[in-house]
């Protein structure tokens, strides 16, 4: 017998319908691809369409409205690394990313570990700590405006406590209105922190806990030894989250100090934003988006890095 009679023996016949014929799986299989394939031409061509055009569009001198473009190569570039205001919204993008992920991830699981334990009204706290997440920043940014004026109810509040020396114009100056904006979107993302946590609690075996429990572990120990170890997976993606977000951050700045006073709470989106819309200088306007593209690529490879070397180590 014959090497391709013994492979033809060997190789087992494709399953068959109970009325004859093979099954179409392969078939199916690609059929659903050709289903979703014009959804994703579409929604990858236009994408990368965009990027494309924006890179372009960065060698000109242009206003976005005139006929007239004029060609100026990588001066936009070189204007960006000379610029001041773009090194300060790193700077500032630095800062509320520090601040924003250590003082959310710190108070959700705070309020995450503080609710597994035996509290009445659970239920309602759950509820308090996550509304802001749900509200809208457009629908908030008046009361904050309002709320933190020389004026306002902050102020009133440190009135009330005996604390009137440390009243300020929160928001028009440029000592407290970065704090002050990072205070507001700590208030507003911390919910989301506390519900990550709370979930990834739940996970932990009850066993366990109550192993430690009997073992003489106190509250600390316990917290440090068993729960950080079993909730790192949920720290690492509100790094991630946090990263994006300081990233793309607009609305907050944009809607409560509109990137002031004087440029203390500009940052990437809304410096954009004031160089295309309010300035003019599309071209100029796309050379930083291209920059911010370049710092989110490279910011999500050494995470990826990063991720792939833990799961290696482990």
């Amino acid at each position: 017998m014959t090497d391709e009679a013994r492979d033809t023996r060997r190789r087992p016949s494709p399953p068959t319908r109970a009325g004859g014929g093979a099954v179409p799986g392969r078939r199916l299989h690609y059929s659903g691809y050709l289903w979703i394939l014009p959804a994703m031409v579409l929604s990858v061509g236009l994408l990368y369409y965009c990027i494309i055009y924006t890179g372009y569009i960065s060698t000109l001198d242009w206003n976005g409205s005139s006929p007239v473009q004029t060609s100026v190569g990588l001066q936009n570039y070189l204007d960006i690394l000379q610029d001041p205001i773009f090194w300060g919204a790193i700077l500032h993008t630095v800062i509320y990313f520090v601040g924003t992920f250590v003082v959310q991830t710190t108070l959700g699981l705070v309020f995450a570990v503080l609710l597994h334990s035996r509290v009445q009204l659970k239920s309602v706290y759950k509820v308090i700590i996550f509304v802001p997440v749900v509200l809208a920043p457009a629908v908030m940014a008046p009361v904050f405006r309002q709320a933190f004026s020389a004026d306002g109810q902050f102020n009133g509040l440190l009135e009330l406590v005996g604390l009137g020396f440390l009243r300020h114009a929160w928001l028009a100056e440029s000592e407290t209105a970065l704090p002050t904006v990072l205070a507001i979107t700590i208030w507003g993302s911390t919910g989301l922190t506390f519900i990550l946590y709370f979930a990834a609690m739940g996970q932990i075996d009850p066993d366990v806990l109550d192993a430690a429990r009997l073992d003489g572990a106190g509250n600390i120990r316990t917290l440090v030894s068993i729960i950080l170890p079993e909730v790192q997976g949920t720290t690492v993606a509100l790094l991630i989250l946090t990263a994006i977000g300081s990233l793309k951050l607009f609305d907050v700045p944009f809607l409560v100090t509109a990137g002031g006073p004087n440029y203390s709470t500009e940052f990437l989106g809304t410096y954009i934003y004031r160089s295309s819309i309010q300035e003019g200088h599309v071209g100029y306007a796309a050379a930083l988006s291209v920059m911010l593209l370049i710092l989110a690529v490279s910011i999500a490879i050494l995470l990826s890095r990063r991720n792939r070397q833990n799961s290696e180590a482990i």
